[in-house]
């Protein structure tokens, strides 16, 4: 993966825009009548209270306290940027709760403590406990860290963890299990060195020890030096506890005949010459952020039979701590752990250097654009792997109950890992998936309206973020003003601006328009307006010559009308099999509706056309098809004229013999709802459908846009399906990221 780009501009509209901030709180139970507010509140609420009161552990029955995670910091140590104070950390606090929330579907709040005394912070801490089932602290510099760790470990029932110590050396240990398997090693034989005594690199080195490592062949150092017995300089007991008796003092002198090399220093501390020093089938995780201390190219270069780790995505062997912490906790809070210790770290190490063993699913390789097999450029899983969240928390609940963590251990292993998987929200590994797809294809995207700020936006970002090259369609003084407005002025040299006048292939195209069109009553005039005036007519007749790979457009005018004109173009209506698809993503939830753009009033062979089409959408989107034909009616009752053609269309799609589940008609409950399907032991679904062909293009429109404003339901489309040329049209009300997700459907050729 290439490094992505992005402006301090973009980075400050992502956090400004839908609304300030990245998360926001949501009612679990109705809150609509007298009734709602006197259960949830007074008088309703004394009851759980008086329970709670009396037997303290059904707090974690009654109220969120089970499932939620504090975030806490005070800013001393924020990312590579030092001390920027509890109210500068705020964004990376509200970060780290919303991967919480998306990777292990733990509830979390960030707090922000103004305090750089640690006695002051351990007691606030302390003192919200009740609400929490966990605390998570991060970016507290070191040596304060240690200590309000260690103390309010003490002091405090449920588990706290210091992410940036333990979970970076959570994910250390699961590579480093991994590398020295390749290596044919054992950690209790080899040498071990670590550059960087602080919070990470002490935790890192402690839990290795406890993995087995001896104390005498680990060699510690800071920016002083080797940590040996008798040196006092920059000691600290923490550092103490890792001294040993040895002559070395430098990291050029403790890498010679190394067989680890742990850093979590600085960029460029290690040299080609320490690497050429170290034994055979050297381990080096140079950890620093944002840069290592050593590129994987650079260790390479001298010694190309190491295994190298970074904390780079854009590396292979990420240490991700993502990997770690959303885990430990789910795993940790499902038995209601007292505490997350040692043997629940390591059981997760060894989970997942287990996980990257095991053959990568299709949809992660489909993510990442490569295949991922176990060896040296893959010890670590990635973090996009949806097999995490049911193999890791059971790992860590499983060490939770054996040391007596657990307060409530879990009974059936079977069901808390089935549950753990409905719990992933699969739409986010999908959209990651076309993401991938399209960097890799690299595709020459035309946006038709050059004019639009919203357009030249999401061209900037296409081209930005290593989607491929974005084309505009426009007037170049134009385009140029619109980019100074949106504050993108320094775009206007990297995009192409395109048009009628700066083209030497006008007649060509104009020639190709009126072979199409000469039969149905356009004059040459009529093709010139059309190729040399209309911004629509031109991209599609750019994109049917293949001076580009897909077409955006549609921001600006009616889907209706955009398509008309590009039908005069390509064959893109019913009479062709051409069909609108819309993606409604909501709740963890992906469903197709069709038809949403192109036949409005369609019969049994056009219906079963749509099926198809759609059926082909949904396995780019990387699902598996289940078609329902969707009407007021349930296998003919009620008896009406209009469900008839639902009823028919399956029957045609039984004389094509499709290869995808298909079954209708039906209401839409049925269709979703495996339980009403039940009362149909003769239906063909084996579960919810996930795509809904309906009966005309007005009951697609209402579905969608109901589900859009009332539910809050995300809409990708019309996806135009069925099409030779990768075409997709927007919808006049879409953001400029909504743009952007349709170029990146089109740049996929999902249709």
């Amino acid at each position: 993966m290439s490094k992505l780009k992005f402006t301090r501009e973009e980075a400050l509209a992502f956090h400004l825009e839908p609304t300030p901030g990245k998360w926001e709180v949501n009612a679990t139970v109705p809150m609509n009548t007298q009734r709602d507010l006197s259960l949830a509140y007074s008088p309703g609420v004394a009851v759980p209270c008086e329970e709670i009161a009396a037997h303290p552990e059904l707090a974690y029955d009654y109220t969120n306290k089970g499932n939620l995670v504090a975030v806490i910091s005070n800013g001393t140590a924020v990312l590579g940027l030092g001390n920027l104070g509890a109210l500068g950390s705020k964004p990376v606090m509200e970060g780290k709760s919303v991967l919480f929330k998306r990777f292990a579907d733990v509830n979390s709040i960030d707090i922000e403590l103004d305090t750089e005394d640690p006695e002051e912070f351990i007691k606030a801490v302390r003192l919200m406990g009740p609400t929490f089932g966990g605390i998570n602290l991060e970016d507290i510099k070191a040596p304060e860290c240690f200590i309000i760790e260690q103390t309010l470990k003490e002091q405090m029932d449920i588990p706290v963890f210091h992410d940036d110590q333990h979970g970076t050396a959570v994910i250390c240990a699961a590579g480093l299990i991994n590398a020295l398997h390749l290596s044919g090693k054992k950690i209790e034989d080899v040498k071990i060195v670590l550059n960087g005594a602080g919070a990470a690199g002490i935790a890192c080195i402690e839990l290795l020890k406890r993995m087995g490592a001896r104390h005498e062949n680990c060699i510690v150092l800071d920016t002083k030096g080797v940590l040996w017995q008798g040196r006092t300089e920059g000691m600290n007991q923490w550092k103490s506890a890792h001294a040993i008796k040895t002559g070395l003092r430098t990291l050029e002198e403790a890498m010679v005949g190394a067989d680890v090399f742990l850093g979590v220093s600085a960029k460029g501390a290690v040299t080609q010459a320490m690497v050429e020093s170290m034994a055979d089938n050297p381990v080096i995780f140079a950890m620093a952020n944002p840069d290592p201390e050593i590129t994987p190219e650079e260790a390479h270069e001298v010694r190309p039979d190491a295994i190298v780790a970074t904390g780079r995505s854009d590396y292979p062997n990420q240490v991700n701590n993502v990997l770690g912490f959303p885990y430990l906790f789910r795993g940790a809070l499902d038995i209601h752990a007292r505490a997350i210790n040692d043997e629940m770290k390591i059981a997760c190490a060894e989970a997942l250097a287990e996980l990257a063993r095991e053959d990568v699913p299709d949809e992660v390789a489909l993510a990442y654009g490569t295949s991922l097999t176990f060896g040296r450029d893959y010890i670590i899983p990635t973090p996009f792997d949806p097999r995490l969240i049911h193999r890791i928390p059971p790992a860590v609940a499983k060490a939770g109950m054996a040391t007596g963590a657990a307060r409530r251990p879990i009974v059936d292993m079977h069901t808390y890992e089935e549950t753990l998987k409905s719990r992933m929200d699969p739409t986010a590994s999908i959209l990651r998936s076309i993401n991938a797809r399209a960097r890799a294809a690299q595709a020459r995207m035309i946006f038709a309206e050059g004019d639009d700020p919203r357009v030249l936006r999401a061209a900037v970002t296409y081209q930005r973020a290593g989607f491929g090259k974005a084309l505009v369609v426009g007037r170049e003084d134009d385009v140029r003003k619109k980019l100074e407005e949106a504050g993108l002025g320094d775009a206007v040299r990297e995009l192409e601006v395109v048009n009628a006048a700066n083209t030497r292939h006008l007649n060509t195209y104009k020639g190709f328009l009126y072979k199409r069109l000469q039969r149905k009553g356009y004059d040459q005039a009529d093709v010139h307006r059309l190729a040399a005036r209309d911004r629509h007519v031109f991209a599609a007749l750019m994109l049917a010559h293949g001076h580009g790979d897909g077409l955006i457009t549609g921001a600006t005018r009616k889907s209706a009308h955009v398509l008309e004109l590009i039908n005069h173009v390509f064959d893109a209506d019913a009479a062709h099999g051409a069909a609108g698809v819309t993606a409604l993503l909501h709740r963890g939830r992906i469903v197709l509706i069709s038809d949403t753009l192109v036949q409005e009033w369609p019969d049994e062979e056009d219906l079963a056309n749509i099926a198809e089409r759609s059926a082909d959408v949904a396995r780019h989107l990387g699902l598996e098809p289940r078609v329902a034909f969707v009407s007021f009616s349930t296998f003919g009752y009620p008896v009406s004229e209009r469900a008839a053609k639902m009823h028919g269309a399956p029957k045609v799609l039984d004389e094509r013999g499709v290869s995808f589940e298909y079954e209708g008609e039906m209401t839409v409950d049925v269709a979703l709802n495996v339980k009403a399907q039940e009362a149909y032991p003769f239906q063909r679904l084996s579960g919810p459908a996930n795509i809904l062909v309906v009966p005309a293009r007005h009951s697609a429109s209402i579905s969608v846009k109901l589900m859009q404003e009332m539910a809050g339901a995300t809409v990708i489309g019309p996806i135009l399906a069925g099409v030779d040329k990768s075409i997709q049209i927007c919808s006049t009300n879409m953001t400029a990221n909504d743009i952007l997700n349709m170029a990146v459907l089109a740049a996929c050729k999902v249709g």
